[in-house]
């Protein structure tokens, strides 16, 4: 079991089903989509099965978000990206839900 050091970002879930919801990133990759064996699972039937995936680099301590080719995209701060840099407080939108991005 991880212990709440290792967490070093977050997902709140600010539109969408579950508004307030956090969901802890660790270093490493974070895959998100509605398949049930996904990292953060959505049940939304306009996200991808493997939707998008979030990566840290720990050697810059930069976060990036990649979209898998998906159907439908991923935006970041309401623009369309097949991959971006997260900021906190970015905005990532994938199918209706709408997160916000911070660093621990």
């Amino acid at each position: 079991m991880s212990e709440a050091s290792d967490i070093a970002a977050v997902l709140i879930i600010r539109e969408g089903g579950f508004p307030g919801m956090t969901y802890d990133l660790r270093s490493g990759e974070t895959v998100i989509g509605r398949n049930p064996n996904t990292d953060i699972t959505l049940l939304d039937e306009g996200i991808s099965r493997q939707h998008a995936l979030i990566v840290h680099d720990e050697k810059s301590d930069r976060w990036t978000i990649e979209d898998l080719q998906s159907s439908n995209g991923t935006l970041v701060n309401g623009e369309s990206v097949s991959s971006a840099e997260l900021c906190p407080g970015d905005q990532v939108q994938i199918g209706g839900t709408v997160f916000e991005f911070s660093v621990k």
